[in-house]
């Protein structure tokens, strides 16, 4: 079979889940940390290609496309392996469920792989897009690819931590990462690399072209226009984002994907998924043992 079906990836899911929680500390921040930097190099080349495209001649055209390049960073994470908190929003609650891990060693997973998303999109924001000068500044000459990068920025970063309330950026961050879990639960689909991309890419272009909130890719726009000097963003609200955009992406991941599919494929299901990714049903388990005996010691 070329694909999963709905029934197999809710299984796959789990065991993602259970490998994710099971991770030592220094490699969930390890795996952390580049999955931020893949989500900020994303973020980077999102702005680059569409600066410039103004709405008077594209339309909303460009969201389309900023989108569409975006997609990069979830293909990165998904294809090289890394640790991203949104997706792991879903899966880790599906390995609770299923009680295979324990609250306390996903509490832990969710905070580590959180810090290192921080710590690689900063990575990213600082040294990569503003230390090289590939996002510009305020003093790039008029017209020059400095100067259209530091205005695409300037309105990215002022859209989510100026311009939406509070309200906005909670429901904004429920519908991202509904999109962004609904990705990776089609990854897990596909049997090969090209479907793997594939799935992943149109949920991911439909967030970006929607303007809802990542909180890891706020995690690098807010503060690489810190660290730009765009005039109108400062700390405390790029932290009022982050903390309701994190909060939104929880609810987007743990109910509405997490949550309805554990009801309409793990729930109640007389299987047992065992640490190694085999399904066994109980009755089976039990014909398998009476065989054993029944054949006695080989």
């Amino acid at each position: 079979m070329s694909f999963k079906t709905p029934d197999q990836i809710a299984t796959a899911a789990v065991n993602a889940g259970v490998a994710k929680a099971n991770l030592t500390p220094d490699r969930m921040l390890a795996g952390g940390i580049l999955a931020g930097a893949y989500i900020g190099f994303a973020g980077l080349l999102s702005v680059v290609v569409t600066a410039g495209l103004k709405t008077e001649a594209w339309g909303n055209l460009p969201t389309l496309i900023f989108g569409a390049v975006f997609a990069t960073g979830l293909i990165l994470v998904v294809i090289a392996g890394a640790e991203l908190v949104t997706g792991n929003m879903a899966l880790l609650p599906l390995a609770l469920t299923s009680r295979r891990v324990r609250v306390g060693r996903a509490a832990m997973s969710l905070v580590i792989v959180t810090v290192g998303n921080l710590i690689g999109a900063l990575l990213v924001a600082y040294l990569l897009a503003v230390k090289t000068g590939v996002i510009g500044s305020a003093h790039s000459a008029a017209g020059t690819a400095g100067a259209l990068t530091f205005a695409k920025l300037a309105a990215v970063a002022k859209g989510k931590a100026v311009a939406e309330n509070g309200l906005q950026i909670f429901l904004r961050a429920i519908g991202c990462n509904w999109l962004v879990c609904l990705a990776v639960w089609m990854a897990y689909a596909a049997e090969d690399i090209a479907g793997k991309i594939l799935a992943i890419f149109f949920p991911i272009m439909a967030f970006v072209a929607l303007g809802f909130d990542h909180v890891v890719a706020n995690m690098f726009f807010l503060p690489a226009a810190m660290f730009a000097h765009v005039p109108g963003v400062s700390g405390g609200e790029v932290v009022h984002n982050l903390v309701l955009a994190f909060l939104g992406n929880a609810v987007g991941g743990g109910l509405f994907v997490a949550g309805f599919y554990w009801f309409l494929y793990l729930r109640g299901r007389p299987r047992v998924t065992t640490p190694e990714g085999v399904e066994v049903t109980p009755a089976s388990e039990a014909r398998s043992e009476a065989g054993a005996h029944a054949a006695g010691p080989r």
